[in-house]
């Protein structure tokens, strides 16, 4: 999903800026939106699969 975009009926992501000296906006999503009430979801990046998923102790796992 494109960054400034969102599904109809869902709350758009927030934008905050960091404290670190960027002035570049960062988007913050809740990890509930990207997995859309599923346990794993499937980034891609650079041509390559990347899944998020929550292990069985509510923890996040990204893997190639």
């Amino acid at each position: 999903m494109p960054p400034n975009r969102h599904e109809e009926g869902s709350e758009p992501p927030k934008e905050y800026t960091p404290a670190r000296g960027s002035s570049e906006p960062v988007i913050r999503y809740a990890v509930a939106d990207l997995l859309r009430g599923g346990r794993e979801a499937v980034l891609e990046h650079g041509g390559a699969e990347y899944h998020l998923r929550i292990t069985a102790n509510g923890r996040l796992i990204l893997t190639k």
